[in-house]
């Protein structure tokens, strides 16, 4: 259910302070997009549920093993997910990986995502999103990175400071965070405040103990008002 108009003005405001505060802490991070939009979305079906350098790990390993997406589609899935195998859930990101460059292939005659940086965000989203296994998170960080869409991922980090900060309900999921959030976001600060997020929350706002003591939010946060 979208905010009510009182609400909807009092948070953007607050993500408005939020999204300063950090941009004076970290500074503002541009959006460079020139990935290679497979690449980009097979590297964010590996970081689902792992940490960077295990997605890292097992990208280039899948790289080193395979010349060609062609030659990963041809593929079975076992030895995909062998080579994968470090990022975790391999026998579930393997499937998909190959799932999604044999639909790509059908649909397309080519391995080849560059199009979708021209669709309208939406419908990009939607594109992606109507294959097993590729979320709306995936598919937001792939048009953002690749693309340089205005769009805003809401990975576990910005999910959790969200709720701490009040910006999304308690119970909000992940999939509801994506629908509210970018209707708070300060206009065009979609990446930026999205990467100081993640920043903020690795260094300061962990999901354990977080550093509420080195915090410039506290003002504004709720766990720190409820919780401490």
């Amino acid at each position: 259910m979208p905010f009510c108009q009182e609400v909807l003005v009092n948070l953007k405001q607050k993500a408005q302070i939020a999204s300063d505060t950090l941009e004076r802490i970290y500074g503002i991070y541009e959006v460079q997009a020139e990935e290679n939009v497979l690449d980009c979305l097979m590297l964010t079906v590996l970081s689902q549920n792992t940490n960077d350098v295990n997605r890292d790990k097992g990208f280039a390993t899948l790289k080193e093993r395979f010349s060609t997406w062609e030659d990963v589609r041809e593929a079975d899935v076992e030895t995909i997910g062998e080579a994968i195998k470090i990022a975790g859930l391999h026998g579930q990101k393997s499937r998909t990986i190959k799932n999604f460059l044999t639909w790509l292939t059908t649909e397309r005659g080519q391995l080849d995502l560059e199009f979708i940086c021209d669709m309208e965000t939406d419908a990009a989203r939607q594109y992606l999103c109507q294959h097993k296994g590729i979320g709306v998170k995936t598919a937001s960080v792939t048009l953002a990175f690749a693309c340089g869409h205005d769009v805003f991922p809401v990975d576990t980090h910005v999910l959790r400071i969200g709720k701490r900060l009040g910006l999304v309900p308690s119970n909000c999921t992940a999939d509801k965070a994506h629908e509210l959030m970018p209707e708070i976001i300060p206009e065009g600060k979609a990446f930026p405040f999205h990467m100081n997020l993640i920043q903020f929350g690795r260094q300061i706002c962990n999901a354990r103990n977080p550093k509420c003591n080195q915090c410039s939010l506290t003002e504004h946060c709720l766990y720190f008002r409820d919780e401490l």
